[in-house]
């Protein structure tokens, strides 16, 4: 007789993490053993827990690479306009559960883990995985995360590419891959220690090089003029290697694009023309070249001009463009090859996320000009129509500002080139503005005072069709403030796009539990449709939803409470409050002010123990850049007040506070869904947006923050009463700048934050219900629609029953390209 099903099993046989089917099941398992001896050549004994990662690993992506061949050719026949992401980071974190999820193939790679993987570990008993010291959980903690990014800006950029492919839009993100990414955090003595983050060091399974397309990139030199025209000479070429990685859409087959460029180079030196000792000295000077791509510069919000980071900048932009323009030429077999650019714009939409890309501006400029003869006015035309720009600070000492000194050195003909679109720019300004000498210097491109520089932002606005900010409140900024000049000019140009998170990492991969509930009571059609969300609102005085929302988050408490015991050593309260505050560390992000409340807290409870406290633990994680000495004595700041508050009798386990060492985005996804109450708490009027805030408002948590980025936008949706919101308004930071501060005067008026555990369940259902607006899906529908002018293709390939038949339909589909 068979043993009745739990309610668990019940539940993963409906899983939207994807149906258990028997033949998913024994394929996956036929892959994983072909993989593990065939790729890895290990057998069961001498593999190890990494071994079988990578296993997985291959056996998951075998199950994508139809899909992604056939959706690269399908781009091929039909020749939609596509879109062109550019950004120096994708803050990808870890790809093998989200492939899995958007497969549909978690549940089925579950089971075949614990068929496989058990009688691999044990011949005595070879389904019971819990003797076996190995689950998924841990095949999946072996993956080491991508790092390519210093948070929002990357993390953003990520979620963007998730949303593109489930939208069936043509799409490409393009930027570095940095052999290492954001550092590794340690905390030693209480202070930040940096180490390298080497996460190639066993290698990338789910990225493929491609030598085929290796492009030249030239720096330095000098300009010829000639009676063709300007020519660049005398040029150091330094070689950009592609690696693609596959970006699958959630349950629709199709596999976008992610482009990321290595830097080699070049073999053209004479071995006949060396000693010996040249011969090494020359190998050894490859390293040179190779630095552009070594290592992601930490983002500190204070501009420096170093070289090499120009470098990067101009070296992802400018083989991304010679990819652009090849794939523009290249058209189906039978049809001509395309000669002209008239038709640029409508074939290519590309976004600069930031101003890091800009550079991509004056080299289409140089493409269109110097190489394929257009003339300036027609090229200029068709380079505005083709860009947009992402604004994502206001802060005036973060804004890029390229030394001309340094550009004429490295990048001479793009420096001519902006000395002409600046030309052009003005001689507008002067025919609007006319003897108007303040206008045209604060709208001029170059800035002349002190180190005469290039304002990156000026170029972007000036450069694009279309100028957006990220929340309602910095666009307004922007465009009031800001680049108030620009808004005047060309009021049409700027836009808002509020920022979203993809719901697939950000719900059915990191919170599970809450996912399939959420699913049980309004069903599954809110993954790709978030505002379905609002249905919960019908449930929020129904007991048994607010009970089951309420174990939801308990049990995700318990886990995380079972982690930090695990991998950090500290034991926490797991029906303590979680008071979260996890960003970057900066001034404006406040972390200070936090610490000044734990200390506020701390007092309370040691000048009268036996009053009412809600047991509080607060969790701060971040990294300080390691130029930042001001954020780095912040992190100090905090342990040494944890230090004292977690080894005080009297507090016990009224208060504890953990630093969360090495905060990265496979972290987020464990603390996120386990968050109580989320810190949200910048100076009004300097956060461009956030996206954190999203994630906690997603899972449950409610916010207590500031009206500052996309946090008034939340308050908009879920109503002002269903959050903390605290502190002055972007008018009153601003009246206030002027007054002076009184830090006593503010002090005093802070309430007490108080907690009733129905009514704060029914505040995180409206929380949850409210948060549609913020999926990456809304922000990119926008995009397409108000700035690219794309619509999703109609894609409909049919998923391979196995990788044979993946192969073969693979092979017929490279036969046409």
């Amino acid at each position: 007789m068979a043993t009745p099903l739990t309610d668990q099993e019940k539940r993963k046989q409906i899983s939207i993490r994807g149906i258990v089917g028997v033949e998913n099941v024994a394929e996956l398992k036929k892959g994983f053993n072909r993989h593990l001896h065939f790729t890895l050549v290990k057998d069961r004994n001498i593999a190890t827990p990494r071994d079988y990662y990578f296993a997985l690993a291959h056996t998951v992506r075998d199950h994508l690479v139809g899909r992604w061949i056939r959706t690269q050719q399908f781009y091929y026949e039909a020749d939609p306009k596509r879109v062109y992401y550019l950004s120096l980071e994708f803050y990808m974190g870890r790809t093998l559960q989200n492939t899995m999820i958007n497969l549909g193939l978690q549940n089925a790679c579950d089971e075949a883990i614990y068929q496989v993987v058990s009688p691999i570990l044990t011949h005595t008993d070879s389904y019971v995985l819990l003797q076996l010291g190995l689950d998924m959980e841990e095949l999946e903690e072996m993956e080491e995360d991508a790092g390519l990014g210093n948070g929002g800006l990357g993390r953003l950029a990520a979620c963007f590419l998730d949303s593109l492919a489930t939208l069936g839009l043509a799409a490409y993100g393009y930027g570095i891959r940095y052999e290492y990414g954001i550092f590794n955090q340690k905390i030693r003595d209480g202070w930040q220690v940096e180490e390298a983050d080497d996460w190639l060091r066993h290698g990338n399974p789910w990225e493929k090089a491609r030598p085929e397309y290796m492009l030249p990139v030239h720096f330095y030199g000098r300009v010829e003029e000639t009676r063709d025209g300007s020519k660049w000479v005398d040029t150091q070429v330094v070689l950009a290697m592609p690696y693609d990685t596959p970006i699958p859409g959630y349950m629709n087959n199709t596999v976008n694009t992610m482009r990321l460029w290595s830097a080699r180079a070049p073999n053209d030196f004479n071995l006949r023309d060396f000693n010996v000792g040249d011969y090494i000295e020359a190998v050894l000077d490859r390293n040179l070249a190779e630095n552009i791509s070594r290592v992601l510069y930490p983002n500190d919000n204070f501009f420096e001009g170093k070289e090499l980071r120009l470098k990067q900048e101009y070296f992802v932009v400018a083989a991304t463009l010679q990819d652009i323009i090849r794939r523009f030429k290249t058209t189906k077999k039978g049809v001509p090859g395309r000669t002209s650019f008239e038709t640029f714009p409508d074939k290519v939409a590309i976004q600069l996320n930031d101003t890091h890309p800009a550079m991509a501006i004056p080299e289409l400029m140089r493409i269109f000009v110097d190489i394929e003869k257009l003339d300036w006015d027609t090229a200029w035309d068709l380079t505005r129509r083709t860009f947009a720009y992402t604004n994502h600070t206001i802060l005036p000492e973060a804004l890029e500002r390229w030394p001309v000194e340094l550009l004429e050195n490295l990048l001479p003909r793009h420096l001519q080139i902006i000395y002409e679109i600046n030309q052009h720019h003005l001689d507008k300004v002067a025919e609007l503005y006319p003897n108007d000498m303040d206008k045209l210097k604060k709208m001029s491109l170059i800035e002349e005072d002190g180190v005469k520089r290039v304002n990156m932002a000026h170029l972007c606005i000036v450069g694009s069709h279309a100028v957006n900010g990220v929340a309602q409140i910095h666009s307004n900024i922007i465009k009031a403030e800001v680049f108030r000049d620009f808004s005047d000019l060309e009021p049409d140009k700027f836009q808002n796009k509020t920022n979203g998170i993809t719901p697939r990492r950000w719900l059915l991969l990191c919170n599970p539990g809450l996912a399939e509930l959420i699913a049980e009571v309004i069903g599954e059609d809110y993954v790709k449709d978030l505002s379905q969300l609002q249905k919960l609102k019908d449930f929020v005085d129904d007991a048994t939803f607010i009970r089951d929302v309420a174990k939801v988050k308990q049990d995700n408490k318990l886990k995380f409470a079972q982690y930090l015991e695990k991998e950090y050593r500290v034991k926490i309260n797991p029906s303590s409050m979680f008071d979260v505050h996890v960003k970057r560390i900066h001034e404006y992000k406040r972390q200070v002010l936090n610490c000044l409340h734990i200390i506020a807290m701390y007092n309370r409870i040691r000048k009268n123990p036996a009053a009412p406290f809600v047991p509080r633990t607060v969790i701060i994680g971040g990294k300080a850049a390691p130029g930042y000495h001001m954020a780095k004595m912040i992190i100090k700041l905090i342990t040494t007040v944890g230090d004292v508050v977690n080894n005080d009798p009297v507090v016990g386990n009224k208060l504890k506070v953990v630093f969360l060492e090495n905060y990265r985005v496979s972290l987020a996804e464990k603390v996120i869904p386990a968050t109580d109450l989320s810190e949200q708490i910048s100076t009004a009027g300097t956060e461009a947006s956030g996206t954190g805030n999203m994630k906690f408002m997603l899972n449950g948590a409610l916010t207590i923050g500031t009206m500052d980025g996309a946090n008034v936008e939340m308050a908009e949706e879920a109503g002002e009463e269903n959050l903390f919101i605290f502190g002055m308004r972007v008018d009153d930071v601003t009246a206030m700048d002027k007054k002076g501060y009184d830090a006593m005067e503010y002090y005093k008026k802070i309430p007490e934050l108080k907690q009733n555990p129905k009514e704060w369940t029914k505040m995180v259902i409206k929380n949850i219900a409210a948060t549609g607006k913020f999926s990456s899906d809304r922000t990119i529908t926008e995009y397409a629609t108000e700035v690219w002018g794309v619509e999703p293709t109609d894609l409909k390939i049919p998923p391979p029953s196995e990788p044979r038949e993946a192969f073969e339909q693979t092979a017929r589909a490279l036969k046409k390209m």
